[in-house]
Parts: C-alpha cells; structure tokens; sequence
C-alpha cells in the first residue's frame, strides 16, 4: 500500500515506518503536527523547521498540521482526507499498547477511508529498541519529565538503564521521555544536533524539560 506515516520526529514513528517499508509498503507522505501557534512540534518541543530538514533527509514530502489539542482530531482527519484524495492507501503508527490510542487511531482511520497499521503493537519494547539500534537508527533525548540530565544524550543501552532504574516505560510509551531521530535506514543524509548558540539549552513548560538545539543536515555547511 502507499502509506503515509504519522510522523512525530521519534523513534516509535521512524521504527514503525521502517517495518512497514521492510513488510513491502511505500512510504509517500509524512504527516506531522505542531502547535497552533506553529512554535513546536506537538509532545517533542522541537521547532516544526526539524521535521521539514528529516523529511529532506528521508526524500518524502511533509505536511504539518497546525492544531490545539481540542481541535487535533478534526485538523488530522482533514489532513488524511487530503492524503486520501492523493491516493493514500493507509497510516502506519507507532504506538505500542495504550488500547486509547489504538482505539483512536482505528476509528479516525476507518471514518477518512484509510486502513491503519500499527507495526510496534504489543512488541516487546526492548526487542524493539535492539531492533531500532540493529537497524542504524541513532536518537538523542529531546524531553523528559525524569531528570534534565538526560537531555541531549544519544538513547542507547546505557541510558535506558538508567531511565527504567526510575521507573520509566523502556519506550517512554507513557511520555517518560521522547526522541529525535538523526540517522537510520530511512535517511539519505544524517542530521546533526547541537546547542544553540543564542537561548538556553534546556527549558522547562508544565513539568516537562525540553531540549533547545540547532539542527542541520551533516554535510551542510
């Protein structure tokens, strides 16, 4: 099927799009959203600019949907009903167990006419993030409501031992922690994340410490 993917600028997402391209589907679309007032990406905190620069780096076209959280649900069935009239076939997701998600995903998928794929539901989530790494995906932390000091590190074996050792989902599937992706199988080019020169490196809104940094394509001057 052509899919587009759900698309947040994570690990769950870039994995989930990568099973699906391995089961034989084609990837055409990205579909990411951000904050109504277009400052972020919805849950991640990074600028919307991020997305744009990984969809380069991965070749697909992006469309970003600017929405509140009261209005998400109808801005991302517009969207797919867009993807549907450019012959989009399907979705693919990548969440993991919350059975709210699943619900939600099914239904909106099901009421736009577009079939949805779920490839990461009910894995075990650390086979999967061995599978994420086995592949040549790389990610560094970018939130978290753990520790600040997590901010900014690459996610390996080492630092989800420490984040489960306080009680964290290996996955952060319960929005322990999320990531930006930088590399894998489904990129052309890595990106490369660094501090900003000019504001803070971290920040902090509602209990949650974001990660502030400057992202560009690794070969770019």
């Amino acid at each position: 099927m052509n899919l587009f993917v759900s698309w947040s600028g994570g690990k769950d997402s870039a994995l989930a799009a990568y099973r699906a391209r391995q089961q034989g589907h084609r990837l055409v679309y990205l579909l990411n959203t951000v904050a109504e007032d277009g400052s972020r990406v919805r849950s991640h905190g990074f600028p919307p600019e991020v997305v744009a620069l990984q969809a380069h780096a991965m070749g697909l076209p992006l469309i970003q949907v600017h929405t509140s959280w009261e209005e998400y649900e109808a801005n991302f069935k517009d969207a797919m009903g867009t993807l549907r009239a450019a012959c989009v076939e399907g979705g693919v997701f990548g969440d993991m167990d919350l059975e709210e998600h699943r619900a939600w995903v099914e239904r909106v998928c099901t009421e736009v006419g577009l079939v949805p794929l779920l490839p990461l539901w009910k894995a075990d989530p650390w086979a999967l993030l061995e599978e994420f790494w086995e592949a040549g995906f790389r990610a560094i932390v970018v939130a978290t409501w753990l520790d600040p000091a997590f901010l900014g590190r690459p996610l390996d074996r080492e630092l989800v031992a420490e984040m489960t050792a306080r009680g964290a989902h290996p996955c952060g599937e319960h929005g322990e922690y999320h990531t930006l992706v930088t590399d894998g199988p489904l990129f052309r080019q890595p990106l490369r994340a660094d501090p900003p020169s000019d504001a803070p490196t971290v920040h902090e809104h509602d209990g949650v410490w974001f990660l502030n940094l400057r992202v560009r394509l690794e070969d770019a001057e």
